[in-house]
C-alpha cells in the first residue's frame, strides 16, 4: 500500500507521543492520556486534516506490551493500518542518534516510518484465545519464578544455618508456598481448558507434542510466538528468531567461526535447550546422532546439541505444515 501519513507514537504507561508526517514533511506533535476516550477523540482531529483517512495512514510504534493495549484497540476497531516494530530495529536504521526524549522519540519512529514504507509488515491482532493463552504463560512464568525465589534460601538455610532459624523460616514460608502451587494448579488447568475448548490450539497442540522431546511448555509458548504459525511459518525463520543459526564473520583474510546470535528470544532458546536434552536421551536417532557428532567426529557439545534444536524445529514445521504427528519411522514415499 502507498502511505501519505506518517504517524510515529511513543507509547509509554501513563502518556502517547504522536508525532505526523505528510510525506518527508514534519506536521505537528501532540501528547496525549494513554486512554481509549482520549486517543479517539485524537483520532477524529487527524481524520480533520487535509487529504487524511485512516486507509493512506500508517501508525508507527514500538514494541511495549500491555501499554499500547488501548492504542491497538481503538485502532483496530477504525481499521488503522499499524505496524509494530521493535526498538532496537527503528534505533540502528537511523544511524548514530544523541539524546532522547518522548517528543523526538516519536518524531525518529515516525521517520523510521517513512523511510521504511515499502518494507513495513502491517499488524494484526492475534485471537483472544491466543492472546488469553499468552498472558496465562507469562503469568505460570512470574509463579515459577516466586516459587524459586522463595524455595532456594531455605535450601541453603539447612546447610548453612542453624537447624532452629532454618525450621523457622520454614514454616513462615510454607503458607505462601503452598498458596502459590495451588494457583500455578490453577493456572496450568485453565491453559489447559482453553487449548482444548478451541479446536484450532488443540489441533496445533497435539501436532506439536507428538515431536519427541517436546513438552507442554514448549508448545505453548511455540504456539504464542508463532501466533498459530501464521506469522512464522517455516523452519528456518523461526530458528532465525530463536537464535539458534549460526552466522559466519568473515572479512578479508580474517575468517571466523559460525556463531549464533544473542538477537534471539531467549526465553524459547531455553526451552529449545531443554527440549532438545530430552530428545537426545529419548529418541534413538537423536541420541546416535549426538554421540556420532561428540565421540566419534569429536565436535563441541554445544554445537551437536545447537543441531538438535535444529532438527526439533525442523520436525515441528513439518508436522504444522503437513497436518500430520510425528512419526518415528517415516519413510518417505517416492513416486
Amino acid at each position: 500500500m502507498e502511505f501519505e501519513f506518517f504517524i510515529g507514537i511513543d507509547v509509554s504507561k501513563n502518556e502517547l507521543d504522536f508525532s505526523v508526517q505528510q510525506g518527508k514533511y514534519f506536521l505537528f506533535h501532540k501528547e496525549i492520556a494513554n486512554d481509549p476516550q482520549v486517543i479517539g477523540t485524537l483520532l477524529k482531529e487527524l481524520c480533520k486534516l487535509q487529504g487524511f483517512s485512516m486507509n493512506n495512514a500508517v501508525f508507527c510504534m514500538e514494541h511495549t506490551g500491555i501499554y499500547s493495549n488501548h492504542l491497538l484497540s481503538c485502532l483496530y476497531n477504525k481499521k488503522g493500518n499499524v505496524c509494530l516494530e521493535s526498538a532496537t530495529q527503528i534505533k540502528k536504521s537511523l544511524g548514530n542518534l544523541r539524546g532522547k526524549n518522548d517528543k523526538v522519540d516519536s518524531m525518529r519512529i515516525a521517520t523510521y516510518a517513512y523511510k521504511n514504507r515499502e518494507d513495513l509488515r502491517l499488524w494484526s491482532p492475534r485471537r483472544e484465545e491466543v492472546q488469553e493463552l499468552s498472558h496465562l504463560a507469562s503469568t505460570r512464568s512470574r509463579l515459577i519464578k516466586a516459587k524459586k525465589m522463595l524455595k532456594t534460601p531455605l535450601k541453603e538455610y539447612g546447610t548453612f544455618v542453624k537447624r532452629k532459624v532454618s525450621k523457622k523460616n520454614t514454616g513462615l514460608c510454607n503458607k505462601a508456598l503452598g498458596g502459590i502451587e495451588a494457583s500455578l494448579e490453577h493456572v496450568e488447568k485453565a491453559i489447559m481448558d482453553i487449548i482444548n475448548a478451541d479446536p484450532e490450539l488443540k489441533r496445533l497442540f497435539v501436532l506439536v507434542t507428538s515431536v519427541v522431546g517436546i513438552g507442554k511448555v514448549t508448545a505453548i509458548q511455540l504456539i504464542v510466538t508463532t501466533n498459530e504459525f501464521k506469522d512464522i511459518n517455516n523452519a528456518k525463520s523461526y530458528a532465525c528468531y530463536a537464535g539458534l543459526v549460526p552466522y559466519l564473520e568473515e572479512s578479508g583474510v580474517f575468517k571466523g567461526k559460525g556463531r549464533v546470535s544473542h538477537m534471539a528470544n531467549k526465553k524459547v532458546k531455553t526451552l529449545l535447550h531443554m527440549a532438545a536434552l530430552v530428545a537426545i536421551q529419548y529418541n534413538d536417532e537423536l541420541r546416535l546422532y549426538y554421540e556420532r557428532k561428540v565421540n566419534i567426529e569429536k565436535k563441541n557439545k554445544m554445537s551437536v546439541i545447537n543441531a538438535v534444536r535444529n532438527k526439533l524445529v525442523q520436525r515441528i514445521f513439518s508436522c504444522v505444515n503437513q497436518n500430520r504427528k510425528y512419526e518415528k519411522n517415516y519413510l518417505k514415499l517416492v513416486a
